[in-house]
């Protein structure tokens, strides 16, 4: 596990190699990747976790209440106001998670729960803010997020361009590389927007050049290697069912 912590009663994760890839749409034998993923849910603790179809869109799907569907909603973040685990699924875009407490919370009462998949198209989109308004309405007050594992500003090489049009709707995203060549800093712009809107970033994702995918092998990274593997965000109450 890259990292897990726990926060207000609720688990908050990022997954590496180790749990292997999660992800049922980049090839891998889907039976392989759900045994992976009963496997990580039993190590966790937690009940089985709902992921999305992600189209690097802005959609949030809200799964509160709902039954498992036979096909996952296509979104690129998802909310739960009772206590649905959630993960979300990269390889260099950026895996966020979401918590939000009420202040007039009853006794038993989860946070509120979200997760969202922010590559270079859905943070330019406003994907992030969606993931916020949806906690939101829930009667969040309070929000912490956690920035997961993704390619950092000094690796993100992009063209002239795309840094230029980046930066003319997100100011300050743009970035010079390790290679002295246009970059984008995705996390950081991630992190400026979350703030903004009030959202506490935790500190411990703080160092981006320690969470970069390109630059740890133990993260995966489509840009270093193509491939097929994801790594997962994950959140879920630990007030669930114990570990195996």
């Amino acid at each position: 596990m890259w990292y897990q912590a726990e926060h207000c009663g609720v688990g908050v994760a990022f997954t590496d190699v180790v749990e292997g890839n999660l992800a049922a749409h980049t090839g891998d034998d889907a039976a392989v990747v759900a045994q992976r993923r009963r496997a990580l849910e039993n190590v966790l603790g937690c009940e089985p976790v709902r992921y999305v179809r992600q189209v690097h869109g802005t959609v949030v799907a809200d799964v509160t209440g709902t039954a498992v569907p036979g096909q996952a909603p296509e979104a690129d973040a998802s909310v739960s106001a009772d206590g649905t685990p959630l993960g979300i699924l990269t390889a260099d875009c950026l895996p966020v998670v979401l918590v939000g407490t009420r202040s007039r919370a009853e006794r038993g009462d989860v946070p509120v729960l979200a997760v969202a998949h922010a590559g270079r198209r859905g943070l330019l989109d406003g994907v992030l803010q969606a993931a916020v308004e949806a906690v939101r309405a829930h009667g969040a007050e309070q929000i912490t997020a956690w920035i997961g594992p993704a390619v950092c500003g000094r690796c993100y090489e992009v063209p002239e361009e795309m840094a230029r049009s980046a930066e003319r709707t997100l100011p300050g995203i743009r970035t010079t590389t390790r290679w002295n060549t246009p970059g984008l800093d995705l996390p950081g712009a991630a992190r400026s927007l979350l703030e903004a809107r009030g959202v506490r970033v935790d500190p411990a994702c703080a160092d981006r050049r320690a969470w970069c995918t390109l630059e740890h092998d133990q993260l995966y990274s489509y840009r270093r290697n193509a491939t097929a593997g994801r790594l997962a965000g994950l959140v879920w109450p630990r007030t669930g069912k114990e570990p195996a």
